[in-house]
This record gives structure tokens, sequence and C-alpha cells, in this order.
């Protein structure tokens, strides 16, 4: 689904991304891991457009997409998360997928084959109300953004994200600053989301998330990719525990 190959990319003397090369296939979760500034954000930023690559391509689906413009990426079906979320306090959980959604609903041939408005409105609400319970959101759906507290702030951007509806879903540490039952409750909505059909890549710091996650992980060090394989390959490579630890193991599952 996602070829990455030998993508690079520097700021000034410092190279962020160094000849990377990744491939997603489709149906999986992919780990990218590594400690901070390994360079997985950028990789990221590469991949959505955000960023522009010193050298290297990007294919998505068989299409060269290397400078592709983000909104473009989008309505391709290339959706991502942030670290930092940020959303209207004053909207809804329901309001504020709507409002993702709406800003992409042009590209859903599925919608565009409704032929009344009633029909189309029926199909948005019920997209809607699947991605609330996918996400386990659809308890809330009548709060405010503002009342939320940060596990179920960073499930309503995985919603957002999913009102978008991508066929790939790149994650950035959707676990950053979450407590255990937290991570628990999100880890359950990832798998449902996986499950539903879609093609997942999660960076994350939590080793018990992505190593309970993910069927195969990619690690990042200075920019490098330094090893890749089935989570319990590494854990023991002695490669990726010198650099993202320094000592023992990389989690456990």
């Amino acid at each position: 689904m996602l070829e990455v190959q030998a993508l690079t990319r520097s700021f000034g003397g410092l190279v962020a991304v160094n000849d990377v090369s990744v491939s997603v296939a489709q149906g999986e979760i992919l780990g990218i891991i590594g400690p901070n500034g390994a360079g997985k954000t950028t990789l990221f930023n590469l991949i959505t457009g955000f960023l522009s690559p010193s050298a290297g391509r990007i294919r998505f689906q068989g299409d060269d997409i290397t400078h592709t413009p983000t909104h473009r990426l989008v309505q391709r079906g290339l959706a991502r998360t942030f670290q930092t979320v940020r959303f209207h306090r004053e909207s809804t959980v329901w309001e504020t997928v709507w409002t993702a959604q709406a800003l992409h609903i042009e590209p859903w041939g599925w919608l565009r084959g409704q032929h009344t408005r009633h029909a189309r409105e029926v199909a948005r609400h019920g997209e809607i109300d699947r991605i609330l319970t996918l996400t386990y959101l659809d308890e809330h759906r009548d709060r405010l953004a503002s009342e939320l507290p940060l596990g179920l702030l960073r499930r309503l951007e995985i919603a957002r994200a999913l009102a978008t509806a991508p066929k790939l879903l790149l994650l950035d540490e959707p676990a950053s600053g979450m407590n255990p039952s937290e991570s628990v409750e999100l880890v359950a909505a990832i798998r449902r989301i996986y499950e539903s059909g879609l093609t997942l890549v999660i960076i994350e710091h939590d080793m018990d998330v992505v190593m309970n996650l993910a069927q195969r992980i990619v690690v990042l060090n200075f920019g490098k990719k330094i090893a890749e394989g089935a989570p319990s390959a590494i854990q023991q490579n002695l490669e990726v525990v010198e650099a993202y630890l320094g000592h023992g193991q990389v989690g456990h599952a």
C-alpha cells in the first residue's frame, strides 16, 4: 500500500531522515519506534506532504506521491493524527467529527452516489455514528471537547481522522500522556479500527502499546533505520536495546 524509497530530509547540516526505506502492506499494523530525535515524526511529515524530501520517493497504492500536497493526499485516502491535540473547545464530539467529514465529503464516491439531500444526510450521520462506535466515543457524542480528559481527546483526534475516509491511517504517538487505563482503552479502539479493514502505521513510545498492536516494527535512530522485524525479534535486538533504552529489553508484549 505504501512504499518509502531511500527517503532523506536535511535541515541545513542536520540529516533528520537518512536514506530510509519502509513498506507497508495492506491490512497490517506497522509500528515505528526509536528514541527522541530519531526522525519518526519527520518521516510522517514527509509521507503526508507537510515536508518535501531532499531525496527519495514515496509511492501510495502504486502511484508516486512524493510532492503531492497534503489535502490531495487526504482525498486519496492517506490521513494522520498529531502529537498535540487541538480542537474547537465549544464543539461537541459529534460536531467535531461532522466538521472533519464535511471538509472532505467531495471525494467520497459512496456519498456522491446518493441522489437526494436527505439520503446524503442519512448516510453522513450513519457514518459518523459508525466512527464514534469504532473509537468508543458514542457515549460521549454530546460532550464538549473542553470537557474531555486526555484519553478521550486522543481518541477524538483519531475519530476526526477517520472522518476523512482513509485507507491508510498514520498515528503519531496516540498514547502520549495517557495513564495505564487510558492506554488499554486506546489499544482496544485501535484494534477495533484495524478490524474494520484499515491499514495502520503507529509511532509510539509506550512499548506496551506498540508491542501489543504491531505485527512488524521499524526502528529509527539518528534518522537511520537500524532494525526491522517482528516485535519478539525487536525486543531481543541488541542494537535496538542499546539505542532505545541503553539496557534491558525493549518492552514486553
